[in-house]
This record gives structure tokens, sequence and C-alpha cells, in this order.
């Protein structure tokens, strides 16, 4: 039985997808390739790095498509992704897209068209003199900074993104633009310990850091706030309700539970965390995702805080360029920030970086104990093992 849908025609359940049309949910991908993407799918031999930033993709029919990477922001103005689209237009047929760590990629399918592309996203500067497009991020280098939203877009930041992402890249540019580090090196930067920019896993992380426990405004909690929601919104259990000297119903905190989330603000604006001094920001280092060489880590606290001092927060780039700066004298090729200060072990680490020490440092997170037996090395080395024991290799 057919159902009358309006101007979109009647409903077959036979073929529910037939005649379909609607906004519903993102389109499909296919898309937004260029043509010879989709002429080549799942065709690619193979993948090169011809220069800093500059990608090429060789298809097995022989077809080539070339990448220009350029490193972008989180924020961006309408103004500049207008430019964006225009220089998708001019050179590579409206074709654009962004990766994960805020870079725009350009795709081209000739040499020619290449190097028009890079001269003319190398001619577009802002007032100030600086790249609105610079080329590089892949290799051995420094890739481009993913970081959460700050000041700009957040209610819980401890410190600000997209000023200190600014300030550290501006240090570190040379090794953007270049491949000469040992590996590549992923710096990622959380205003807050929530991490919606994933820094758990860095090879250098950087970190907002609240250290001081929500201040109640007992004379409006009442008034503006849920108090079971405000009690039951803290996941350490250190709210409770209460009432004031004249009787008015309000909450206090066990400061010595509170892990200073945040998320009793996000539910009760009575409950402010951020404070001038007791915000800074936490450093961490040698995290990756990667299963080569080594299994995955997690990042190590290397400094526990450093202030806030905007704009150009010169503490946390200092720090920064040590740790860069030690790793790229001292490591070895392919070896990435974590591997190495595992080869040399950590203590030699704080030496070379110049980085104090302290017990508060020491790592004793042990869950991860749970998930050695998962990881790829485990699993080769295993059967390795066996193979070797049915050989008659090991006793």
């Amino acid at each position: 039985m057919a159902l009358s849908t309006g101007k979109l025609g009647s409903y077959n359940p036979d073929k529910p997808q037939e005649g379909r049309e609607t906004d519903l949910g993102p389109r499909h991908f296919w898309q937004y390739f260029p043509p010879v993407i989709q002429n080549n799918y799942g065709k690619w031999a193979y993948h090169d790095i011809l220069e800093p930033g500059i990608i090429v993709h060789v298809s097995e029919t022989g077809d080539k498509v070339f990448t220009v990477r350029c490193g972008g922001a989180r924020f961006m103005s309408s103004e500049l992704i207008r430019e964006v689209c225009e220089v998708a237009d001019k050179h590579c047929d409206g074709y654009v897209r962004f990766t994960t760590r805020n870079n725009i990629e350009f795709m081209t399918d000739s040499s020619d068209k290449l190097e028009n592309l890079k001269q003319d996203l190398q001619s577009r500067k802002f007032v100030s003199g600086s790249y609105k497009f610079p080329i590089g991020g892949t290799g051995a280098g420094v890739t481009n900074i993913v970081h959460t939203q700050g000041y700009i877009h957040c209610h819980t930041p401890a410190t600000d993104a997209s000023s200190m992402v600014k300030a550290v890249m501006d240090e570190v540019f040379g090794h953007f633009t270049g491949m000469e580090l040992p590996a590549k090196v992923r710096i990622s930067m959380a205003c807050c310990l929530n991490m919606c920019g994933a820094v758990h896993c860095s090879d250098i992380a950087l970190l907002g850091y609240h250290r001081k426990p929500p201040i109640v405004d007992h004379e409006v909690i009442d008034a503006i706030c849920e108090i079971p929601l405000a009690v039951s919104s803290c996941p350490v259990g250190a709210i409770s309700p209460a009432k004031t000297e004249d009787g008015k119903k309000t909450v206090k905190i066990k400061d010595e539970r509170c892990m200073f989330c945040g998320n009793c603000y996000t539910m009760c604006p009575a409950l402010p965390l951020s404070d001038k001094e007791g915000d800074g920001v936490t450093i961490l280092a040698g995290g990756k995702l990667s299963n080569r060489i080594s299994m995955p880590k997690f990042s190590k606290v290397v400094v526990p805080w450093v202030p806030n001092n905007f704009p150009r927060f010169p503490e946390v780039v200092e720090n920064v360029k040590k740790i860069l700066n030690a790793y790229a004298n001292d490591a070895n090729k392919y070896e990435r920030l974590g591997d190495w200060a595992e080869r040399i072990g950590w203590e030699k680490y704080f030496e070379k970086c110049d980085i104090p020490f302290t017990e508060h440092l020491i790592d004793d997170y042990r869950l991860a104990y749970d998930t050695f037996r998962t990881s790829t090395q485990f699993k080769f080395t295993q059967a390795a093992w066996d193979v070797s024991k049915a050989a008659g290799g090991i006793e």
C-alpha cells in the first residue's frame, strides 16, 4: 500500500530509498572527491613526500595526485575561508579538504598546476607579514598544533588556546616548514584537563590546569541552580547539599576530593572555577598513538605547572623549545620523543632538557598493565616465541 508524501511522490515500502530527497545527515563523501581520485579509488600504489608540505600519491594507472598541505587554524574568519575557496576554485577545480589537525589540503593532478598553486599560496600574507597559508607539517617535522577552544568558545578553560598555540608555533615554525627532526613531533594543546584536544598521547602536550576548587556563590545558587543537579554533576562526589546560616539552600565542597573538572560549573553558573592565580599550564611529553617501533604511550607530566603569562606565554614556549632542541640533538633517526626518553632513561631526559625533576613527577599509573597484552608488539613477540618453542629453539 503506497503512502502519499506530497511533492516527494509515493512511498514504496519495498524500496524505501527510491525517490528519497532529504537534507538529513551528511552528504555522501564521494561527491567531494576530485575526479582523479574517483577514477583511481582503491588503486593507489604508493605515496611520497616530495618536499615539506608536498605529497604525491601515484596510482597503478600512472595517474598522480599532488597535495599541498597548509597550516590552518581552528578558528577562521569568514574572509579567510572565502580566500581558501578562491584558491581552490583557481587551482584545484573547487576541491579542498581540511584535516583533523586543522590543516588545509589543496589537491591537483599535474606538476604544472602544483607549481602555480605553490607560488600563489606563498604570495598570500597577512598585513603583519606572516603567511596566510604556510606550507609544511609533513614527515619528520612538527605537525600543526591541534587545540581546544580556549577563551573564545568555552566556559571552563584554565588558559587560552589560540594565543598559546600562536606563541609556540611562532618559535618552532622552522620545524613545521622543514623535515630535519629525527621523526614527526605532534604538539597538542588543551585548555583544561577535560582534554577535548586529546593531548594525552602527544609527543609534547600543553594542558591548562585548574588548581583550586570552585567558589560557591551562596547568595544566588538557590535562585539560578537546581541544587540536586549541582550535587549529582560531580563525578567524584565532592559536592553535597548544605544550608547557609540564615537557612538558604546551598552546597558545600569537599576540597580534597575535587579534581577541578568544571562539570559543576557547566550545570550551575554559581560554582565558578576559573582563578587568576591558581590557573596555569602543565606540560606533558612522550606520548604517541603509533604502533611503530614501540607500542602506544600516554604522555607523562614533565613540567607540573607554569603560570598563565598572556599573551606570549614565555615559560611555556621556553620549556617546549628545551624539549624539542634536546630531542633534535640526541635522538636516533625515526625515534619518537617518547622512545628516545625511554632509551636514555627519564632521569637523563630531564637532565638533557634542563628541566627540574621532583618526586611528584614519578609515574605511578598502573592501569596500562591491563592492556599491554593487546598491543601488536606483544602479539608478534608471543607468536615468534611459540614458533621458536615448537621448533625446539626454546626449552
